[in-house]
């Protein structure tokens, strides 16, 4: 099969869903990519690296946009291949994020002298452990060709521009105590009692909500898994609270780290996952434009995603793409179809 460009993106949408592509499998649909864009954008260079295609425009303009999109899926649960009906099109990828991969290569192919110079990343295993993340890879080995002003992430965003995202830390409280037998208990000292007191702790906190370039960031503070026990009629001698906060990007890595070591004061506190936070940049010329193109709308992303990398690399950064995100990794996961052609006229106004 081939892919069409020229189509209309949602018809594209759809080619991009029935081409299977579960992280770890994007080699077909990587190479569908790199045909269609060699043949039919003559006007871009196109490189392939590893299982993600890389295109862009040298024309010499003054400012240069990133739109990144990632071709992997989560793995199929009878959700493969698409359907559709008059006002949705369903299956998997859908909303994550094929319909954003379908206007981005849309715009590549029909908009051959943009007013911004454009980057176009198509990447791999975005789903699954960050160390595989393709965008990585890319900023390894041809990080020249993460370089911009703006970088759009066509993650779902309801069609919405959501800009920058909030940072994510994982850490774990560990106890110990003394093995007994229950029918002796006092001999012992339990350990998942002691988790009574951080638990007591997070039940009564209150989490901070940021007002950061007139975007509202909601924090979060939540125990997610609780581990400990040895047999039903053992005293348990050890136990551990995990605890996932979700903090505002006016934070960085190191503050959040100090807050909850403040919050857990007399505890052992280990961090065991970090992903930093990504300020929303609005004000940078470019994302200004592209906010006054979506009719002066934005929101704040409460969730992680990847524009946190390019933030890493001092570029504003916003989630703009077709689909609901809480639709992500469903069963049901389905796109409006009017939405699509909603965030392509909002891109192509800005870019053209």
């Amino acid at each position: 099969m081939s892919l069409d460009l020229h189509a209309d993106p949602v018809d594209l949408t759809a080619a991009l869903v029935d081409v299977f592509s579960v992280s770890g499998s994007e080699a077909e649909l990587a190479a569908l990519v790199q045909e269609a864009l060699e043949k039919q954008a003559p006007h871009l260079e196109v490189v392939r690296n590893g299982d993600a295609v890389l295109a862009r425009t040298n024309l010499g303009r003054p400012s240069r946009v990133v739109l990144a999109g990632h071709l992997d899926t989560v793995p199929e649960n009878g959700n493969f291949p698409s359907r559709r009906d008059d006002e949705f099109l369903h299956g998997l990828g859908t909303v994550d994020m094929k319909g954003g991969d379908a206007v981005f290569l849309h715009l590549a192919a029909t908009l051959p002298e943009p007013k911004h110079d454009v980057t176009f990343v198509f990447y791999d295993n975005e789903e699954v452990e960050a160390v595989k993340n393709g965008l990585g890879r890319i900023e390894r080995e041809l990080p020249e060709w993460l370089a911009g002003d703006l970088a759009i992430v066509g993650e779902p965003s309801n069609g919405v521009i959501e800009a920058g995202c909030q940072g994510t830390m994982r850490v774990e409280l560990r106890f110990s105590g003394k093995r007994a037998h229950t029918a002796r208990s006092w001999m012992g000292e339990n350990a998942i009692h002691a988790l009574a007191e951080p638990l007591r702790r997070l039940a009564e906190y209150t989490p901070r909500i940021v007002d950061i370039d007139g975007l509202t960031y909601r924090e979060g503070l939540q125990a997610t898994a609780v581990g400990g026990g040895v047999a039903g009629n053992v005293v348990p001698d050890a136990a551990v609270l995990t605890v996932n906060h979700r903090f505002a990007p006016d934070r960085d890595p190191a503050a959040a780290e100090r807050h909850l070591r403040e919050v857990f004061d007399g505890f052992e506190l280990s961090v065991v996952d970090l992903s930093p936070g990504a300020l929303p940049g609005l004000s940078a010329p470019a994302a200004a434009e592209l906010v006054a193109a979506a009719g002066g709308r934005a929101a704040a992303k409460l969730g992680w995603t990847d524009v946190a990398r390019f933030a890493a690399r001092g570029m504003p950064a916003v989630n703009f793409g077709p689909g609901d995100p809480t639709l992500a990794h469903t069963q049901q996961e389905n796109v409006r179809i009017e939405e699509i052609g909603q965030v392509a006229d909002v891109l192509r106004k800005f870019l053209a």
